[in-house]
Parts: C-alpha cells; structure tokens; sequence
C-alpha cells in the first residue's frame, strides 16, 4: 500500500493545512491529564508519532520533552515549530530509546494502527520507555462505537501563499474489518495557479474494549477521560495508563 502524501512529498504543505493554533484546545486535555497523573514539575514526556508536532507545542513550556516520527519529512515540521525538543526518526511499534520517561504520548496518530498486532507494539513501545508508575496517554480519532461514517469536513482556505483547501471524506468500506478510509482532496493555490491534489489514509477502527483490553495486557491500569474536542461532537476519550 502505498503511504499517505502528507508524511512525504506533501509533508511541507502541513502547515498549511493545520496550524498549530488550532491545537489549543485539545492540548488543555493533555496537560490535565499529565498533571493529574504526574503533579507539578518540568518532567519528561516522549511523544510517539508527534507528526508536524502542533499537539505537543502548546506542552513545551511546561515539560521536557523528545518526540519520534516515522516521517523524516514530518519531523521538519516539528522542529521548526519545537526547537526544544530532541526528535528522532523511528516507528512506535519498534523504537527503543534505551531510556524512560514520566510519561509516554500518543496523540492521534495511534489512529494509523491498523491490527491488534500494530496495538501490542505500540503499548509495549511505551512500557519499555516507563517505570512503574509512569503514565501512558493515548486518543484514536475514532472507535467502533463512535464511527457514524460516512463522515466529510472542509477545511480553509486561510490566506497565505501557498493556500490550501482541504476537503475529507472518512467512511468505511468493509464495515466487517478493523479499519476505515480517509479520502483528502487538497487544492492548493499558487497566486493564479491552482493544484488538484488527492491522498488516501487507512485507520484503525477498534472498539473501546479493544483498545483498553490490550493496554491492560501491556502492563497498563487504564482509565478514561472525556474528551469533547472534535468539532460534530462525537464521543471521544483520552486512555490513560498507569504501567503497574
């Protein structure tokens, strides 16, 4: 299968696409969830899949943080933005750091795990990187239960030069498997010129047992907290492990 546009040749257009500041909100969720767990303090964090990073830039100013992405051309994005940080170019299924964290993220890009195998991975990824005690945080755009597809949003355009239109269609094509379709059209406008492009995501689509069940397995106590950040107000969780 070939990978999604946007964490290679289109990665530069990222930006664009989604500003940081449009992370706000959803970062005051992380932040309170990392200091009901942890308490007051500079502690370090390590982020799996930071992507452009815009998630973890609003946690900067309060944690220590280094961040892994399996897009080296993603990972730019995130330097720029968090020049702070130490970032390293690894899959969160497999990476090994050689050292542990207060605390291990996870932001939306969990959602690119397509397999229970895929899932097992990952929590052990963020296991090895924590004592007992430390916390793991994680939150799939999506679980069984809350998927009403077909889902579609349109996003900009914003001004700048480049400009970008983005519009996504999210729907599920096999409801009998464990994943979902992300189809992107992007136009993107140069002065007088404009650009057609399009991009397909395959997601993860798992239910909530599914994914509390394997983190319980990996060494995880989990819990759940409300997490109202997306914009058609479907039901969402941050999962919250404590590794035993």
């Amino acid at each position: 299968m070939t990978p999604p546009r946007m964490y290679s040749d289109l990665a530069h257009l990222w930006p664009l696409m989604s500003p940081p500041a449009h992370y706000a909100d959803e970062a005051r969720h992380w932040r309170l969830a990392l200091r009901a767990h942890l308490g007051p303090g500079d502690h370090e964090i390590l982020e799996l899949g930071v992507g452009g990073g815009n998630n973890l830039s609003h946690l900067t100013a309060e944690f220590r943080a280094t961040a892994v992405d399996l897009s080296s051309a993603m990972l730019e994005n995130s330097r720029r933005l968090n020049p702070s940080v130490t970032h390293h170019v690894g899959d969160m299924r497999t990476v090994r750091l050689g050292r542990t964290f207060a605390a291990v993220i996870a932001h939306d890009a969990v959602s690119y795990l397509t397999s229970e195998d895929d899932l097992r991975a990952t929590f052990a990824t963020a296991a090895a990187h924590l004592a007992p005690g430390g916390v793991f945080i994680c939150a799939p755009d999506w679980y069984r239960e809350s998927f009403r597809g077909p889902h579609a949003s349109a996003h900009g355009p914003r001004g700048t030069d480049p400009e970008v239109t983005m519009f996504v269609l999210e729907f599920d094509p096999d409801p009998s498997d464990c994943t979902v379709e992300s189809r992107y059209v992007f136009l993107v406008r140069r002065g007088a010129q404009v650009e057609l492009v399009e991009d397909r995501h395959v997601l993860g689509l798992f239910p909530l047992a599914t994914w509390t069940r394997l983190m319980a397995d990996a060494g995880f106590r989990v819990e759940k907290r409300p997490y109202p950040v997306h914009a058609d107000g479907h039901e969402a969780w941050l999962l919250v492990g404590v590794k035993s």
